[in-house]
């Protein structure tokens, strides 16, 4: 079964960058949504990226231009490299993972992803 591991990451200061990483294990990337998600003290979670393959990405438009996600198939790993970072992305990220079915487009809804990671923490100040 699928199981994800995140890692990366920590506390920055605004304008600083973070690169998060998703151990991945037990999938195969050409079947699999692979996503980060992240949630906010009292607010509900909400996809920020995901991918489907090497190329297929979706992005929430209050992260497009400063994160980018890809996944790298030989380390079964995920990344979410984080640009240019403010206030208001702290929030713990989550690593998830959700089988492709018949669509093509990563998805940024959470209830389209079974597995999930244990969340790692980003703070901006």
């Amino acid at each position: 079964h699928v199981q994800l591991v995140e890692s990366g990451g920590g506390s920055v200061q605004a304008g600083g960058s973070l690169n998060l990483a998703c151990a991945a294990s037990g999938y195969d990337h050409k079947w699999w949504f692979m996503a980060w998600f992240r949630q906010a003290p009292g607010k509900e979670r909400e996809g920020v990226a995901a991918i489907l393959g090497a190329s297929k990405t979706a992005y929430a438009d209050s992260v497009k231009g400063r994160f980018t996600i890809s996944q790298n198939n030989a380390e079964n790993t995920v990344y979410l490299q984080m640009n240019d970072l403010k206030t208001e992305d702290t929030a713990i990220y989550y690593c998830a993972a959700g089988p492709k079915g018949w669509s093509w487009t990563p998805p940024l809804t959470a209830d389209s992803y079974t597995v999930w990671g244990q969340g790692t923490q980003v703070t901006v100040s």
